[in-house]
């Protein structure tokens, strides 16, 4: 089982509250995770789930509270500090570079490093994880499926060599057997020891891998606990996961 106080966390939002375009879309959320936790955030389209990864990597500012990163301050760090610290983000929508080949796209993710053998080194760990990216590296990565890109913008994220991950609805707009191959590649890099925040609009399937998790909802945190302690909860199961009380 996992132990749920291996230490101080490797992350923690304490009372942190997001506003922009006069909206306030995060209300003051606590979440900690521990190093090589899965932990997942689910909640329903507009809760602030987007906007909190957002804000971990850097790319929206706190309007109030803090965000702890292996026990130091990073509220006022900029995005490609946080970088070389090991957060990396999977943002939603992929983010890949439509007219980059497959593999300027994941050197791409290594540009904050400069020893080139490991950099190789990394690159065929990516290739053996995912076999079909390898078969497309000259591919301009614009015309690969919505699976392979999603491939690609994770493996640009390992390329960083992450300490925490953030995967923003990686299964989105994805058939079954993909979002299978994807998660068993989530599943793989957490095993290496990379902590991982998940966004995911399948909440069964985030619960089933998850640790933990955090239920949001409009801008707070609304329930929390064991991946199956949600998964049991019958108010999770009538709104997120599609069943009735």
């Amino acid at each position: 089982m996992h132990n749920s106080n291996p230490a101080s966390p490797i992350l923690q939002l304490k009372d942190v509250q997001i506003a922009y375009g006069g909206i306030h879309a995060v209300k003051g959320i606590d979440l900690e995770l521990y190093k090589g936790e899965l932990v997942c955030l689910i909640g329903a389209n507009g809760a602030g789930k987007t906007t909190t990864l957002n804000a971990l990597a850097g790319t929206l500012t706190l309007a109030g509270g803090d965000l702890v990163y292996e026990g130091e301050s990073i509220a006022a760090m900029p995005a490609h500090k946080r970088l070389r610290k090991g957060i990396a983000l999977v943002p939603e929508g992929r983010g890949i570079f439509t007219r980059l080949t497959v593999e300027e796209n994941l050197r791409m993710g290594a540009y904050i490093r400069n020893d080139s053998a490991e950099i190789e080194a990394d690159l065929e760990k990516v290739y053996t994880m995912l076999p079909r990216i390898k078969e497309r590296l000259q591919q301009v990565a614009g015309t690969l499926s919505g699976g392979e890109q999603q491939m690609v913008a994770i493996g640009r994220a390992l390329l960083s060599r992450p300490r925490l991950l953030l995967l923003d609805e990686p299964s989105m707009g994805l058939a079954p057997l993909v979002v299978e191959k994807i998660f068993e590649v989530v599943q793989t890099v957490k095993d290496e020891g990379v902590t991982i925040l998940l966004v995911e609009q399948n909440a069964n399937l985030a619960l089933e891998f998850a640790q933990r998790g955090y239920v949001m909802d409009s801008g707070k945190i609304s329930i929390t606990g064991s991946g199956d302690e949600l998964l049991a909860n019958p108010a999770v199961r009538e709104a997120y996961l599609g069943e009735a009380a």
